[in-house]
């Protein structure tokens, strides 16, 4: 039996809580430590997930030194993803951090590097892959069955009143939240993004400080186009948090809700010019890559025990980040964005 790996957790904010209730469950994790600015907040979530034998502290590289974990887990704000992901590679741990994976492209293949470098799995939060509904919806674009993908449109409209950074931020939907749609976009398609142009704004009655709405177009790479629509601070009719979708190939068509309503057509041609469109099932998808935050943490757990790479894996995710910051250029600068300037990973 693989010994459970020893585990600290950086950043005991509200997102831990998504981590620690998994974690404190975990057969194949052990967590020693939580870390937190605040050492309180630390203290009342190791009470809160009854974690009496964990250390806590406000100093991660002192706790590091006691506690020689085998992993970190880095629940921390954007901005100190680099310096707690760097740390704990130059401390041997291997890393599973929140998104986005950095707040700069160039913090992001600094981290890639060091991962490398030291030999260690990091990897990175997009806890949407491991929901079943997406899984199905990809199943079945694997199938063929709707032929090569021409389009694929998603749509985020949330009004989402926030307590603290978000409400300051520049690029709010695109910096903390877009980045779960793009990844989802190449997760669902296998495709990986040419270019883009975004125009961002902030609407009337926003409650935002920053653009808290935007649009982007990709072209990708397998020659479809993928559109993105969102905004945190639209009132009524509200989406889903995984966006709603339609999904065009050269045969048909899926749309899904990015919960479990989803329907799908496919043409029938009658001869060379007349089709008829007949609708058809998704099939449940029955696989174990499910759970959410849990799931995703349970397969990283895996993949260090048994030498995988997990699909996360920062030189993978490093290209939905790049989505995100080449939307940001493009909204800044009201220009198209070739995201092959990115792609130096």
């Amino acid at each position: 039996m693989t010994n459970p790996l020893r585990a600290v957790l950086v950043g005991c904010g509200g997102i831990s809580n998504a981590w620690l209730k998994p974690l404190s469950e975990m057969a194949g994790v052990e967590l020693v430590g939580l870390v937190d600015l605040l050492e309180g907040n630390a203290q009342a979530q190791a009470q809160k997930y009854g974690l009496s034998g964990v250390e806590v502290s406000n100093n991660l590289s002192a706790l590091l030194d006691h506690t020689k974990p085998d992993v970190v887990f880095d629940c921390t704000v954007p901005e100190a993803h680099m310096d707690v992901t760097i740390e704990a590679l130059g401390r041997g741990c291997h890393v599973l951090g929140e998104t986005p994976m950095a707040d700069s492209m160039a913090n992001a293949r600094r981290m890639v590097a060091v991962a490398r470098a030291a030999g260690k799995t990091y990897a990175v939060m997009q806890n949407r892959r491991y929901l079943a509904d997406i899984r199905a919806v990809r199943a079945s674009l694997e199938s063929d069955v709707f032929g090569p993908l021409t389009t694929l449109n998603c749509d985020f409209y949330i009004a989402s009143h926030f307590d603290g950074f978000r409400n300051q931020m520049r690029h709010a939907l695109l910096l903390d939240m877009a980045i779960h749609a793009f990844d989802q976009a190449r997760f669902l398609t296998g495709a990986d993004p040419v270019s883009v142009y975004c125009k961002e704004w902030n609407p009337g009655g926003s409650w935002y400080a920053h653009g808290a709405s935007a649009v982007a177009v990709f072209p990708m790479s397998n020659g479809m186009v993928y559109t993105y629509r969102g905004s945190w601070c639209a009132e009524g009719k509200a989406t889903t948090l995984e966006s709603d979708w339609r999904i065009i190939g050269q045969h048909g068509s899926i749309l899904w809700d990015g919960g479990s309503n989803m329907s799908a057509e496919i043409a029938e041609w009658k001869d060379d010019s007349t089709s008829e469109v007949q609708p058809i099932e998704i099939a449940p998808y029955t696989g174990t890559k499910i759970g959410g935050h849990a799931g995703l943490i349970a397969d990283f757990v895996d993949c260090i025990q048994n030498g995988r790479i997990p699909e996360t894996a920062c030189m993978d995710n490093i290209k939905s980040l790049a989505m995100v910051f080449a939307a940001i250029e493009s909204a800044d600068t009201g220009l198209p964005v070739p995201i092959e300037i990115y792609g130096d990973y």
